[in-house]
């Protein structure tokens, strides 16, 4: 090495741009692309894009992500008519590139965009139908689950085991 080549790295270093600090984990933006809105243009839930991954956001909370978003813009579609059958009035608008990846879905299946939208909206309402048989059947489990005894004795054994063993200090 030569006596010089500090001072030329440095130099050189000086004359460089000065380049941001890019910090580990750093937040990235998020890019909404489908928002639904109640009358008083209250968001209700939206569909954003953080980096590559696709975020639902329902009642300013982040409930879930995934790679694929068409399933959660079915669910807000969903939302919305249920909302509409209600009588509360709803709008539910999303982006053109939201649109084209449905489009491009959709062609693959040999449909029209609101066909290939209509039936996945579909599936969720057959879930939703499914759910409540079974919450009624699941109610009578709940109730049998209530009425076994076997959690009781348990918790005494709990409370007794420290008592029992007087090597342990106890809280």
């Amino acid at each position: 090495m030569s006596k010089q080549s500090k001072a030329k790295r440095d130099k050189r270093k000086k004359l460089q741009p000065k380049r941001p600090i890019n910090r580990l984990n750093a937040q990235q933006p998020v890019q909404n692309h489908a928002v639904l809105t109640n009358e008083e243009g209250q968001v209700v839930a939206a569909i954003g894009l953080q980096g590559t991954e696709w975020l639902l956001a329902i009642g300013g909370q982040t409930m879930g992500n995934a790679d694929n978003p068409v399933p959660m813009l079915a669910m807000l579609k969903h939302l919305s008519n249920v909302q509409e059958k209600e009588g509360r009035k709803v709008t539910l608008e999303y982006s053109t590139q939201l649109q084209q990846l449905i489009d491009d879905l959709a062609a693959d299946e040999g449909k029209t965009a609101d066909e290939y939208l209509s039936q996945l909206v579909s599936e969720f309402e057959g879930v939703e139908g499914q759910e409540g048989e079974e919450g009624e059947e699941g109610d009578d489990a709940d109730t049998a689950a209530e009425d076994a005894p076997a959690a009781e004795p348990a918790a005494d054994n709990a409370e007794a085991t420290p008592a029992a063993s007087d090597d342990k200090p106890q809280a």
